[in-house]
Parts: structure tokens; sequence; C-alpha cells
């Protein structure tokens, strides 16, 4: 067995919120996407207001998390959050750079359209930037569909901001 198998067959998924999981995700979100986009401040306040969002309306029956832990760490995560309509809305998705390529991110995904079936939503949708080329290959695959696009600076510099939906059969 090569290498990345022996890493995902170690990595723990785990549904439940531990006090700390929620500022480390806003944390690294503020880290790597610095590093990796040069986005500023301004989106890690952004990923931080959302995910108070998400705790203040969570519903376990509802709502879900995906925390990907390997030797103690998080390395990655997801969540789905219920909106109106019986829409979710796919939030907050990142792999530490060590563990993309590995098969991780489509674990992630299929666990989420896995409990957006078994809880009966009509549709999700997602929103991320042009420059996420690799997620939004990985959206698409899974039935996303781009529907909207518009121009922005929120992240602290000129960006295109992206909307996938994804309408249930």
């Amino acid at each position: 067995m090569n290498q990345p198998n022996n890493i995902i067959d170690n990595i723990i998924i785990r549904t439940d919120l531990n006090p700390g999981d929620l500022g480390y995700v806003i944390y690294r979100h503020g880290i790597l996407y610095g590093k990796e986009y040069n986005y500023g401040i301004s989106f890690e306040t952004y990923v931080g207001a959302g995910i108070y969002e998400f705790y203040k309306n969570y519903i376990p029956e509802l709502d879900r998390v995906w925390i990907c832990e390997h030797n103690n760490t998080i390395v990655g995560f997801v969540l789905l959050m219920h909106r109106e309509n019986n829409t979710a809305q796919l939030r907050y998705f990142y792999l530490e750079p060590a563990y993309r390529g590995i098969g991780l991110g489509k674990k992630l995904m299929k666990l989420y359209m896995d409990f957006l079936k078994e809880k009966g939503y009509q549709s999700s949708y997602l929103w991320t930037t042009h420059e996420l080329e690799a997620a939004a290959s990985l959206y698409t695959r899974h039935g996303f569909q781009l529907t909207e696009e518009k121009e922005s600076t929120a992240f602290g510099k000129p960006l295109k901001e992206q909307r996938y939906d994804l309408f249930m059969v």
C-alpha cells in the first residue's frame, strides 16, 4: 500500500464539535488563504462571522460538520448549514496542503452529498472565488453548476465571487 492511502486510513472524520474547533477553523482559513491567495484579514473576519452564524443556528438534525483529524490535529473541514426552503449551504471546505491530492476532498464531498440526500434537501449552494479552481472542479463533478459571478474586493483584493448551485432530482 502506498503512503497516501496509509495517511487517509489514519484520518479520523468526526461530526461532533469540541471546544476550540470553530476558532481553529477560522484561524487556519486566515493563515492558508492569506498565504496561498493573498486574502486579507477581511476574509478571516468573514469566515468568523459565518462560523458564528452556523453555531448560533445549529440544529444537529439539519446541520453537520465534518472535521478531519490526523495525529490529533485538524487537517480538513467542511460544514453543511441549513437554509430556508429546504436548501443547504456548503461552507468552509478546506484541507491542509499536505493532505490534498490523497482523496480526502472526494471523501468529504461524498459525506456531504450523502447527508444532503439523507435529510431530503431539495438543493444546495456554495460561494467560492474564481481562484479556487481545484475546488470548483470537485463541486462540478458532484453536479454543482456555476450560476452567478460578481466582481468583489471583499477579501482585500479584486476577484470574482462565484455561486454554484445543485438541484436534487
